[in-house]
């Protein structure tokens, strides 16, 4: 490893302390290494406040530490754009920064590019893709947000070892105390929490955030022949939707909303499932053997598929909270057996 790839990932790591405050804006960590090697970092504040590189920047500038010939390590291209903030190439260039080493270029069109393209202008060395597969992994909802224009859909379940989200002795709780805190943990990760009205009227749920730090999302409950959310339901106050779960993606990508999570019932995953709106399924999985048909599966209704026409997905990670084990699996570009 060089002291390139070692900074990065520092600053890797100073991005994962703004996961949960920066969006809509992406989060960035920035290493500053100055000439008489003594090293700042920074990470992105809440909207509105400093970029990452500025808070580096400023940390320096407290310390009167001189940046002249310092090398920046961010995460993700410097912004060129004036928006709620000035933009950072600017400071970078005027703290006579000399070599800035990037992660990835970012996807914004306002940036694409531009930024790297003002600081190579100002005579400053620029060191591209170091660290970028894990730069990618860390920054992809909102690389799919700032592509895609909607935002990055998980899909939450909890099951038995037969895949059944119902227990026949009409318990909901299936997963132990580690895992549902594991589930407050993707919430605070989430701008938005989706369910079903089925599953509000049935379970009653909260879905907030209550175990672990971080803001609790906004719910929106989808609605439909059941008529509107209860008024006195715990996951009030929540917004409904009626329309077309595209329509519903498109409109949340257009308020600037990166990351929605889906916790609802095996009818509405269905749906999400069905159109291919999934960008990550999350499996919480029991050790128990329900051995009930008449228990509900997580996707309630699939049609009957050939061996050609089967789901596959990519196994990204397997993790162990308790007694209960977490799968998380991407989708493949195209359905095995699809032309």
């Amino acid at each position: 490893m060089n002291t390139h790839q070692t900074q990065m990932r520092h600053a890797v790591g100073m991005a994962e302390l703004a996961r949960h405050r920066a969006r809509p804006n992406p989060w960035v960590g920035t290493v500053i290494v100055c000439a008489d090697g003594t090293v700042f970092s920074g990470a992105t504040s809440a909207p509105g406040g400093a970029h990452a590189e500025i808070v580096a920047l400023n940390a320096a500038r407290e310390a009167r530490v001189s940046t002249i010939g310092a090398t920046l390590y961010s995460t993700l291209e410097p912004c060129s754009h004036i928006g709620r903030t000035g933009a950072c190439t600017t400071a970078i260039i005027n703290a006579g920064i000399s070599t800035v080493v990037v992660g990835i270029k970012d996807p914004d069109s306002r940036v694409a590019g531009r930024g790297l393209e003002q600081l190579e202008a100002a005579g400053i060395a620029v060191i591209r893709d170091v660290c970028a597969d894990e730069v990618e992994a860390q920054l992809r909802p909102y690389i799919h947000h700032r592509t895609t224009g909607r935002p990055f859909v998980r899909l939450k379940m909890a099951c038995t070892m037969d895949a059944r989200i119902t227990l026949p002795n009409g318990q909901n709780r299936i997963t132990g105390d580690e895992a549902r805190r594991r589930v407050h943990e993707l919430r605070a990760d989430s701008d938005v929490i989706i369910t079903g009205n089925a599953t509000v009227r049935a379970d009653n749920p909260q879905l907030t955030v209550r175990d672990c730090d971080g803001q609790s999302p906004r719910r929106i409950v989808l609605v439909s022949a059941l008529g509107s959310v209860p008024a006195d339901a715990k996951v009030q106050p929540c917004d409904e939707w009626a329309g077309s779960l595209t329509d519903l993606l498109d409109e949340l990508g257009s308020q600037g909303v990166i990351v929605a999570m889906v916790e609802a019932g095996s009818r509405v995953a269905r749906s999400f499932f069905e159109q291919d709106l999934v960008d990550e399924y999350i499996f919480h999985i029991a050790p128990i053997v329900c051995g009930d048909n008449n228990t509900l599966p997580v996707f309630d209704g699939l049609p009957e598929t050939t061996a050609a026409q089967m789901w596959h997905g990519t196994l990204s990670s397997v993790g162990v909270f308790g007694s209960d084990l977490e799968i998380i699996l991407s989708p493949q570009q195209q359905k095995v057996g699809a032309s």
